[in-house]
């Protein structure tokens, strides 16, 4: 697809298990092309794998992965590993993994990645996955919304600490939760017998290994109309389909978020879709959690374009050669805080309403 290098973030509210998982990043030879990024060396527990001590920015590890300190920005982190690799000062990294903060929001550093020219020249996004602690995860995304956020727009969520769990009950009523919140995501159990680091960073859209992008695997519709099934009985969906529901509806599992699609059957004008993104963008980006899809412009219908952005923030489109699939349609995948599906239905269905043709479908 292109030849920039992906950008992982690795996020997770503190004490969650993102350290653990660099310490694993950094000590396994399978990520040897990996530049991993962390706000201190020392909390990533690095002083059983460092024979000395430095004050370098950037270290290499003996299994040839990097461990690079934010100096300043993440800005000027990235330009500077940009820099040293182009001049041979080190080794050709082909990924990276950038860890966020434990109380941060990870939208300012995908509007880097994605807005930054000097960035998105070199780099493009290539997931988020969030770390959950099995033992206080439910009582963290009771208390903490920066939680709450970091599950619903992760690619992967990963949970550890389930070997320290001692019920099942409370571990499964967090599972359940989970698949609420962002039913298009993977969860993954750090202790299960199959877990893998690599299979924990390739995300089917940005995997370098594949020939071609898996957007079914990556937007996952089918998987999120089923759980918007289970948990949405059809009264209810019903009784807000009308117009005073406007955009200030609250989810029934109560973290007032939501994940639905929105299928367009028939090819999009540009002049139409893209003003009706721009808008909704600008009024109600805040609350656009993620979006991401794919869009049959009618342009250009052999030629689809990945779209994929995070609140005020889109990266830029990604324009494929060819269709990854036999379905040709407009697909894409909302995750909103108080947005209603309905509500996002028919803002669209408005705009589109001067192409005859067109009808749409939300799950």
């Amino acid at each position: 697809m292109t030849n920039k290098i992906p950008v992982t973030l690795l996020t997770g509210f503190l004490g969650s298990g993102k350290s653990t998982l660099l310490s694993d990043v950094l000590q396994d030879p399978d990520f040897s092309n990996t530049a991993v990024i962390v706000n201190e060396f020392g909390e990533v527990g690095l002083d059983n794998i460092l024979v000395t001590h430095s004050q370098e920015q950037v270290l290499e590890m003996t299994t040839g992965c990097l461990c690079c300190t934010i100096r300043g920005d993440i800005s000027n982190t990235l330009l500077e590993l940009a820099e040293k690799r182009a001049a041979g000062d080190l080794p050709l990294f082909d990924r990276v993994v950038v860890e966020t903060t434990g109380l941060a929001d990870p939208a300012p550093v995908i509007h880097t990645i994605t807005e930054d020219p000097r960035i998105s020249d070199q780099f493009e996004l290539g997931g988020i996955v969030t770390t959950i602690d099995a033992v206080n995860g439910m009582a963290t995304l009771d208390r903490q919304d920066e939680c709450v956020k970091q599950a619903a727009v992760a690619d992967r969520i990963i949970l550890t600490k389930a070997d320290l769990s001692a019920e099942k009950a409370p571990l499964d009523r967090l599972v359940k939760r989970l698949g609420k919140l962002n039913p298009g995501a993977e969860l993954q159990d750090r202790h299960c017998e199959n877990f893998t680091l690599e299979k924990m960073f390739s995300t089917p859209l940005f995997d370098k290994k594949s020939k071609s992008p898996d957007v079914q695997k990556w937007l996952n519709i089918e998987k999120i109309a089923a759980a918007h099934e289970r948990n949405h009985d059809h009264d209810h969906d019903h009784d807000h389909r009308h117009a005073h529901d406007h955009l200030h509806d609250v989810n029934k599992h109560g973290d007032n978020i939501q994940t639905f699609s929105l299928i367009m059957e028939e090819p999009v004008l540009m002049q139409t879709f893209v003003p009706a993104m721009q808008f909704l963008i600008s009024n109600h980006g805040e609350d656009l959690l993620r979006i991401k899809g794919i869009v049959c412009l009618n342009e250009s219908p052999g030629h689809p374009y990945i779209l994929h952005g995070v609140q005020h923030v889109f990266h830029e489109p990604i324009e494929l050669d060819e269709w990854p699939t036999e379905d040709h349609r407009t697909r894409l995948v909302f995750i909103t805080r108080n947005i209603s599906k309905w509500s996002i239905e028919a803002y669209f269905a408005s705009w589109l309403k001067i192409d005859e043709r067109h009808s749409l479908k939300s799950s």
